[in-house]
């Protein structure tokens, strides 16, 4: 279904089909198999300059939004599967789009142009061992010492380490337990770092182990240990204490990212399994023919195409700087589960051969799963839901 999309994002579509034809199914899972980085992927859409789409023009940039960065994930996704989402964690997503809205003009020159050439990469440090899904207890603490913020504490779930030249690192400036001792609100005393990576692993005060795991090995999942890492005043992105606002305007966007991954996901899984039901024959016909093949596609089908319009939608009110939390929760919700069941369903569809790593479904039916957990748990979505749509009582 070919939506109204403006001519940018339409521009954005064929562009990164382009650069994503070039790479099957079978390059994605042989990235995966070797925990290998695609480079070649990532120095062709670098010199397309498709990392730089939210990079304001006058940084080198594209100057687009993020309805048409989702495009771009979307697209990437339909490719490969979950394996494009690399594409918004790496650079676009967590540096772009965070620098152009809430950092100084100095952060702007330092570090944009190099995001919008590829050359750069960025990782964000958020999730804590024991405060997951609840950011508000998180312990990394940064205290003051003259110019410089002395930041120690740890993470984990953190992807891209590995690559990354610049680390959002979201800490604590005033403990949790005392902000409401001093007339705060539990969202204040926030604040959020750029920390130059290699740097603080030469000097040993960054250290990262990768997490063993069932899927999306493109890219590394590490615990990450900040043994009084020192950074620049001037690495503070927007306000010291005030930085809860900064985090929303990171995770929003990545929670419409994740959506568009997923519908990008689907409509991969949805491609696979359609071709082999028209394909392959059993008793004199295609299996495609019998409704019990064709009908769970078509209703997967159908809900990829009402997540995709609610993910449009989210990254649109974004751009234009108005309130989309509710549509984002939405949409990451939606193409989680689209995703899912579309593995799920092409698994089923392809019978005993799906489990042959001859097709690539085995691979989208592990990285599809971690979805519905990622970047927030489909529960906490559905609590977020309940609570500010339908105006239910809190739960948690």
């Amino acid at each position: 279904m070919d939506l109204d999309l403006p001519e940018t994002a339409i521009a954005v579509r064929e562009g990164v089909a382009a650069v994503a034809a070039k790479y099957d199914h079978a390059y994605w899972s042989r990235c995966e198999e070797e925990h290998r980085f695609p480079r070649e992927v990532f120095d062709d859409l670098g010199a397309g300059g498709w990392f730089g789409l939210c990079v304001p023009e006058e940084y080198g940039g594209g100057g687009q939004g993020l309805l048409e960065l989702a495009v771009a994930n979307e697209t990437l996704c339909a490719s490969g599967g979950v394996a494009g989402t690399f594409f918004y964690v790496t650079t676009p997503g967590f540096g772009a789009m965070t620098l152009t809205r809430h950092g100084t003009e100095e952060q702007k020159q330092r570090i944009l142009p190099g995001l919008a050439e590829g050359t750069v990469q960025f990782c964000l440090a958020l999730t804590e061992p024991d405060a997951g899904s609840n950011a508000i207890e998180i312990r990394t603490q940064a205290r003051r010492d003259g110019d410089e913020f002395v930041i120690k504490g740890q993470k984990i779930w953190i992807s891209n380490v590995e690559n990354a030249d610049w680390m959002i690192a979201v800490t604590r400036t005033i403990p949790a337990g005392e902000t409401a001792g001093r007339g705060l609100s539990r969202t204040a005393g926030f604040t959020l770092f750029l920390v130059d990576v290699k740097e603080a692993l030469a000097d040993g005060t960054l250290s990262y182990t990768p997490i063993p795991k069932m899927g999306s090995n493109i890219l590394q999942s590490s615990q990450v240990f900040l043994d009084d890492v020192r950074v620049p005043a001037a690495n503070v992105i927007g306000e010291v204490d005030a930085g809860f606002g900064v985090l929303w305007d990171v995770l929003n966007p990545e929670r419409i990212l994740a959506a568009a991954g997923g519908i990008g996901t689907a409509e991969a899984a949805l491609d696979i399994a359609s071709r082999y039901a028209r394909e392959r024959e059993v008793f004199g016909r295609p299996i495609g023919a019998n409704q019990a093949i064709q009908f769970p596609l078509a209703q997967i089908k159908a809900k990829t195409e009402l997540g995709r319009l609610m993910t449009y939608r989210a990254a649109w009110l974004f751009d234009q700087g108005r309130p989309c939390g509710n549509e984002a929760n939405v949409a990451k919700l939606t193409g989680a589960q689209v995703a899912w069941e579309a593995a799920d369903q092409a698994f089923q569809t392809l019978g005993g051969m799906a489990y042959s790593k001859e097709y690539p479904i085995e691979r989208i039916f592990r990285d599809a799963r971690i979805g519905k957990n990622i970047p927030v748990s489909e529960q906490l979505v559905l609590a977020h839901i309940g609570t500010s749509m339908l105006g239910l009582p809190k739960s948690y």
